[in-house]
């Protein structure tokens, strides 16, 4: 409403004004849709400062016919108001149906007025910015099942790094990265250098997954940071997560969109202890909670403990002791020794001595061998939008996020939920390239028409419209418990979704092999107890069966399982 947007005005005006944030050409598509705007409102409201003209642009996203109708219900106050002009019978016509000629007319009129006032030639592909025929979105109808079945391109898979704080995940990556020439080495040097400056040399490597500057001060990832890189057999995307237990939700969001994931433990005395008692065991009982089936263990460091293979035989037969207890299945455990500051067994065999004794495969090939999931290509569209960003005229809007099931191509409507509304696909980028398309399991970024800003959010789902996700407040679960349950306060996450709520009711304990119930109406339920819950939740969700969700209380993760 009115008084919500004046609101939501006021708080981004520093961020309208603090140039230094915006790009040249960003800055050149504020200046023009400031002029359009100008052109709209003139004569009757052209006093309107150009300050309040760049802070309503700023907040439709460049929209230049919603900022026009909002300036004129502010400063008319007719809420009803829409930008229009006179017909010769004296009926209105609302600003973006006029006649393609006459609104290119005032973009001329704007770009003459630039041009006197010696303003900078306008970037290429705004010269050309108007409304005409083709500004509708088409649809090519394609089969996009069948595009995806003939193309011939490497298969592709996602995996998440999971780990304890300070265990090198960061640095192992950086490393995988460099050696394969994803990055150059006069990046790396150039990191190194600026690394030095603040005392932390090592952090070199770790630098190329760490881009924040309070992750670089700190030492920590603080959210999931991706890359990519190819190998023989297969495309890559690497999804980085935070160690620490403050950034669990992140770790969940990063776990929620792989394939499977890459254990990383330094074998470091003392280390390895510690990382079992915090986020080593939680971050593998996420995972595999998550319905991640497939583990690489990536025991890191070894050059601190001389290659020892007594410490490689205790970590690794630990490690495998609470990775069965998890419920992976000793044929989808995987384990290196590594060393990712110095780059042994990473993307290369390892060329230490000391390391002879290991003559199985390094990490990389390891990756090779993993086989890709199954794709739900022939269910009903369902992608956890993982973030919302603003981009430019072209694409005002976008959202990002992995396709869990079904497909999209251009022109498709689609369905955001909760809030219920439509949008249409404008483009579709998967894996930072142009596409008509995207499938399930591909990463995807959907460029969106027709939809404000304000109805999307990271969490939300995109879906089918002849199919949506039903939004709910209370669902049943059955969950594995990691720490006693009674009726209690909990959040409840999946992905980027984040909701709070409270168990409601235990409804029962069930037998772990066949799920039959051993107890009805449980008081409490004890850690290592799969049970049937009951969860209220604070506001209306997409959830569905069988969607898997993790509960966490007081910072600990409580309980994780699936929906149903």
């Amino acid at each position: 409403d009115d008084k919500g947007s004046s609101n939501y005005l006021q708080r981004c005006t520093a961020a309208v004004h603090g140039v230094r944030n915006l790009t040249d050409s960003a800055l050149e598509q504020l200046r023009l849709c400031t002029a359009l705007v100008r052109q709209a409102l003139s004569p009757a409201l052209g006093g309107i400062a150009t300050r309040e003209i760049k802070d309503s642009l700023w907040h439709y996203y460049y929209d230049v016919d919603k900022t026009v109708t909002w300036l004129r219900n502010q400063h008319t106050k007719e809420t009803n108001a829409k930008p229009t002009k006179k017909t010769p019978n004296g009926s209105e016509v609302p600003l973006m149906e006029r006649s393609a000629a006459e609104f290119n007319g005032v973009l001329a009129n704007a770009k003459a007025q630039s041009s006197e006032k010696g303003l900078p030639q306008l970037v290429p592909g705004i010269q050309a910015l108007g409304v005409g025929e083709g500004s509708k979105i088409k649809s090519k109808n394609l089969n996009v099942v069948a595009e995806f079945a003939k193309q011939n391109e490497k298969p592709a898979a996602s995996f998440v790094v999971i780990g304890h704080v300070d265990h090198g995940k960061s640095t192992l990556l950086g490393r995988l990265l460099l050696d394969l020439k994803v990055v150059d080495s006069r990046t790396v040097e150039k990191y190194r250098k600026e690394a030095e400056k603040i005392g932390k040399s090592s952090f070199a490597l770790a630098w190329v997954m760490d881009q924040a500057s309070e992750e670089r001060s700190r030492g920590v990832t603080m959210d999931i940071a991706t890359n990519h890189f190819e190998t023989e057999k297969t495309m890559f995307t690497i999804l980085d997560a935070p160690g620490h237990r403050d950034f669990i939700p992140s770790m969940i969001a990063g776990a929620s969109q792989a394939d499977f994931t890459v254990l990383v433990i330094d074998a470091s005395p003392n280390a390895f202890e510690s990382g079992l008692k915090g986020q080593t065991r939680e971050h593998a009982l996420l995972v595999r909670s998550m319905g991640v089936q497939r583990i690489i263990v990536a025991v890191n460091k070894m050059d601190m403990v001389n290659w020892a293979y007594e410490r490689y035989e205790e970590i690794q037969q630990q490690t495998m002791a609470f990775l069965a207890a998890a419920g992976f299945q000793s044929k989808n455990v995987s384990f290196v020794p590594c060393s990712g500051l110095h780059g042994e067994n990473i993307a290369r065999s390892a060329t230490d001595s000391r390391a002879s004794w290991y003559q199985g495969p390094c990490l990389v090939e390891i990756l090779d061998q993993s086989i890709p999931a199954v794709r739900a290509l022939d269910k009903p569209l369902r992608m956890s939008i993982m973030d919302v960003f603003r981009g430019d005229v072209v694409n005002p809007v976008s959202v990002s996020g992995r396709i869990e099931a079904g497909n999209v191509q251009i022109g498709d409507s689609v369905l955001i939920m909760p809030s219920g509304e439509k949008a249409k696909i404008k483009g579709i980028e998967v894996d930072n390239k142009a596409n008509g398309w995207a499938v399930a399991g591909q990463n995807a970024t959907l460029h969106l028409a027709d939809i404000d800003p304000v109805h999307l959010q990271a969490g939300d789902v995109v879906c089918s419209p002849e199919f949506p996700i039903a939004n709910t407040d209370a669902v049943v679960a059955k969950v594995l418990v990691f720490e006693h349950l009674i009726p209690m306060s909990v959040d409840v996450h999946r992905g980027r979704l984040h909701v709070s709520g409270r168990i409601s009711q235990l409804v029962a304990i069930l037998d772990k092999t066949n799920g039959d119930v051993v107890k009805k109406k449980p008081k409490i339920v004890k850690p290592g107890t799969v049970a049937r819950i009951k969860v209220a939740l604070d506001r209306m969700a997409p959830l569905e069966a069988p969607t898997r969700i993790v509960l966490r209380a007081n910072g600990e993760t409580v309980a994780a399982g699936l929906v149903e």
